[in-house]
């Protein structure tokens, strides 16, 4: 077989590229190593911004989006027992939109299938070849083995998959920060406790009080990072959450049984350049960032956006000039997206080495960032979007 650009993993930021590349006439194959049910069963963020909402609408993929989803003009932000609001659509003219992941994959898998694109699903023993030359990809499939040749090899097939791992050894640079603490999460179908995210520095820990709908809530609390989430009944999760909030948001909560509770380390990690030849890498293939900032999926839809732009270039002009910058383009907006997502964790997380005097530097941080217009507007500009 042959294909115009080969994609590795049919995560969000996968499928998103090969809808924008079908829509303009560029042939593409996706490899995904689960099956479609295991895929789609995945539970992951949920926060979109302009931007994101923006691309998906450009590959057709945004109906569903925008009849179920929830535009949020703003968030809370709650500390000495008080909630602070930072109105994003006021400071910013944008907003953002509470989206599951899970769903915006299904949108994009059904419109792939429904344009009859080649998607082959448990795909073992995926090898990445001449990566520098004519790159081709071999598999397996039902015990038979396959290649496919392509102008293009897109790796966004994650933290663990092969697409990194086939860069020859010191071409990339790695740079990671790992946070002494996790998130142990739950999904409960239950109303959100506020129709507006909120996020609370609260001295027994960090939470977050999240949702993928109004009918179903996404709840987190900071936990040390050895914690098993075997340990949480339902019960002690719903007293600690409720402890790290102010009364009235705890008041709040309602509580039920939930149906998924894991637990998340966090890190912020990136390799770069993003590219090699003619392989180039995606989304969480190449930078992690703590879930604080809702970056992680939005980035790896900015990385796409580069990457079409590049490979658009390249079928209708024969130039590699995108192709050749998308790296830079893609690495000067990772990075800000990592100062923040940074910025964010450390300022409402509580560390251990933290001590009495930088615990006073939080509470400084926070009373400045809710009583200053241009603090309040910095969050909000990073929050609803980075530029591109």
């Amino acid at each position: 077989m042959r294909t115009q650009v080969l994609i590795v993993g049919s995560g969000p930021s996968g499928l998103l590229l090969g809808q924008l590349l079908a829509g303009i006439g560029i042939d593409n194959v996706i490899l995904e190593r689960v099956d479609r049910d295991h895929l789609l069963s995945r539970v992951r963020a949920g926060v979109l911004e302009q931007g994101t909402v923006e691309i998906l609408d450009e590959a057709g993929a945004g109906a569903r989006m925008h009849a179920e989803g929830l535009p949020h003009d703003g968030f809370a932000v709650a500390f000495d027992n008080r909630l602070h609001r930072i109105d994003l659509h006021a400071l910013t003219g944008k907003r953002v939109m509470a989206y599951g992941q899970t769903e915006m994959t299904l949108d994009l898998v059904e419109k792939r299938e429904q344009a009859g694109l080649t998607t082959v699903f448990e795909a073992a023993n995926v090898a990445l070849h001449d990566i520098s030359g004519k790159p081709f990809v071999t598999y397996e499939k039902d015990g038979q083995s396959h290649r496919i040749d392509c102008d293009f090899i897109a790796g966004c097939d994650g933290y663990h998959g092969v697409s990194r791992k086939s860069v020859p050894e010191g071409a990339l640079q790695s740079f990671e920060r790992v946070y002494p603490f996790g998130w142990l999460g739950v999904l409960a179908e239950v109303p959100p406790a506020s129709h507006e995210l909120i996020y609370a520095n609260h001295e027994r820990g960090f939470a977050l009080c999240s949702m993928r709908s109004m009918t179903r809530s996404r709840y987190y609390i900071q936990c040390p990072i050895d914690e098993k989430a075997e340990n949480w009944s339902d019960d002690r999760f719903w007293d600690e959450l409720r402890r790290r909030l102010p009364e009235a948001s705890a008041a709040a909560v309602t509580t039920g049984p939930s149906f998924e509770k894991s637990i998340a380390p966090l890190r912020s990690f990136v390799a770069e350049p993003m590219q090699f030849g003619k392989l180039s890498l995606v989304g969480d293939a190449v930078h992690i960032v703590p879930p604080t900032g809702a970056k992680g999926l939005n980035l790896a839809a900015g990385d796409v956006r580069y990457l079409f732009s590049g490979l658009r270039e390249f079928y209708a002009d024969g130039s590699m000039a995108g192709m050749d910058a998308y790296s830079g383009r893609a690495l000067a907006r990772v990075w800000k997206a990592v100062r923040f997502s940074w910025w964010m964790t450390t300022m409402l997380h509580r560390f251990p080495e933290g001590g009495a005097f930088g615990q006073r530097i939080q509470e400084a941080e926070l009373d400045y960032l809710v009583h200053s217009r241009a603090a309040s507007t910095a969050l909000a500009e990073n929050y609803v979007g980075l530029p591109y």
